[in-house]
């Protein structure tokens, strides 16, 4: 028996990965907040010792790398944010910390872009941060490296430039909460599978773009992210 909708469905984004002819299809997006001391300071915040928090972003928030992408509406203050990307390969549930490297695929960098003004306006009014993350092309993410092409997150620099100049800085070993602390604490909420990315945090240095901006951002070991900002529609 087949089945009819009443709009044509819509396919899940892929990603696509170093040396490989297939590609990385995209399920669900995971977000780490305030998982760089010095990014939390800055916005006058402070790590939670007891417990990664998490927000997501749709799969059609994706956006592939090297696109100039339309500034978004309902904002006047829309910041980059650098990050180390995790891509699961493998189903876990209720792992341990030790077990969580088998889960992983590969790893990418990517951009959380952020409508600032709304997130700082949700916070002061304790509301979900929902239109200021979960925004259409704010989760820009290049190439899959998979995971024994890249090694284990260490003290790599991550660093993100706005029209050349230096914004972002740090090294992956800043993380309050490691790769694989993550992957078992959201392991305890959901049924992480295939397909689920994880945006592990932003170190300090965020920042506002605008029309026009080329924004790059690299991981050593990783193919770096491109964003250029486009027009508002």
């Amino acid at each position: 028996m087949s089945t009819t909708t009443a709009f044509p469905i819509r396919q899940w984004p892929t990603l696509t990965i170093t040396g490989e002819s297939v590609k990385y299809a995209v399920h669900r997006i995971f977000c780490v907040g305030r998982n760089y001391a010095a990014h939390a300071a800055e916005m006058g915040a402070e790590v939670d010792r007891e417990a990664p928090f998490y927000f997501t972003k749709s799969a059609l928030a994706f956006a592939a790398s090297g696109q100039t992408l339309p500034y978004p509406p309902a904002t006047s203050n829309y910041h980059h944010e650098v990050e180390l990307v995790v891509a699961i390969g493998a189903e876990a549930f209720r792992i341990a910390p030790a077990q969580s490297r088998g889960a992983i695929y590969g790893y990418g960098c990517g951009l959380d872009m952020t409508r600032r003004d709304l997130q700082l306006a949700a916070r002061e009014k304790q509301r979900p941060w929902d239109t200021a993350k979960d925004v259409e092309h704010s989760a820009v993410i290049a190439d899959i490296t998979p995971a024994d092409r890249f090694g284990v997150p260490a003290s790599q620099r991550i660093r993100l430039t706005v029209n050349g100049e230096p914004r972002q800085a740090g090294r992956l070993s800043d993380l309050a909460w490691g790769v694989d602390e993550l992957i078992s604490d959201l392991s305890h909420y959901y049924h992480l599978a295939p397909g689920d990315l994880i945006m592990t945090g932003t170190p300090a240095g965020v920042g506002p773009v605008r029309p026009g901006d080329e924004i790059v951002g690299e991981i050593e070991g990783l193919t770096p992210v491109h964003l250029t900002v486009g027009q508002p529609e």
